[in-house]
């Protein structure tokens, strides 16, 4: 199983990289199955190099997991220049074709704002309509004030119900004070644990509608200007 790490952290080293590490690290321990460390499974490099950017866990009776990591950060340029030729460059094809293709995702952003990041929303907004439909995801953001944690609820969370993702009820906002703090890391394992189970569902991999039987009856589209027209009558 395929899991994508997609970090708009923009600074080197990131603390929004760093909690996405941190929440990969955790599902691949919990869909292993086992109690270990598991926080060097992330591999540095990233999708857009070309580069596997892969990790794996794996134990007795376990569901072996790979990770993979878009650093958005490395594909701005492209993303605006697919806005404007609408043509995506082959760094941000490999990136788009990874997150389409994962069984789940692990999404993380800093608040910009009160928001997620131009940059987090601009990279969905070039994604195929429905692409991530049925995708279990684990959305994460990181901030510099506590009172900024609802951007959960009231912006990530509602972006992937419209992308029709099914997102996992826990999730995770880490603020300056939050690293080395009590609580964060019981909400990541918290997360990690729903994702990790989803992915161990039948479902957790979507599946594409099924094509109507041939000679189905298909119901008539009436124009919208036709039924404007038929209520002014």
């Amino acid at each position: 199983m395929r899991v994508v790490l997609v970090s708009a952290g923009l600074s080197v080293p990131s603390s929004t990289r760093l909690l996405g590490d941190r929440l990969a690290a955790a599902v691949v321990r919990r869909a292993a199955g086992d109690g270990a460390d598991g926080t060097d499974v992330i591999d540095r490099t990233d999708v857009a190099e070309g580069a596997d950017g892969a990790a794996s866990g794996s134990g007795a009776g376990s569901r072996n997991v790979e990770v993979q990591v878009v650093e958005l950060r490395e594909l701005a340029v492209e993303i605006a220049h697919h806005f404007t030729n609408g043509f995506p460059g082959p760094s941000l094809a490999a990136a788009l074709r990874a997150v389409t293709e994962a069984d789940a995702l692990i999404v993380v952003t800093p608040v910009f704002s009160a928001s997620y990041s131009g940059l987090f929303k601009s990279f969905f907004d070039v994604m195929e309509k429905d692409a991530l439909a049925g995708t279990p995801v684990l959305i994460g953001a990181t901030g510099g004030s506590a009172r900024h944690s609802l951007v959960l609820e009231h912006a990530m969370r509602p972006l992937f119900a419209y992308l029709r993702a099914v997102v996992v009820p826990t999730a995770v906002y880490a603020a300056s004070e939050d690293w080395g703090a009590d609580g964060l890391a019981e909400r990541i394992e918290r997360a990690a644990g729903e994702l990790a189970g989803l992915l161990g569902g039948a479902g957790a991999r979507r599946r594409a509608p099924a094509a109507s039987p041939a000679g189905a009856a298909v119901e008539d589209v009436v124009p919208f200007a036709e039924r404007l027209a038929a209520l002014r009558r």
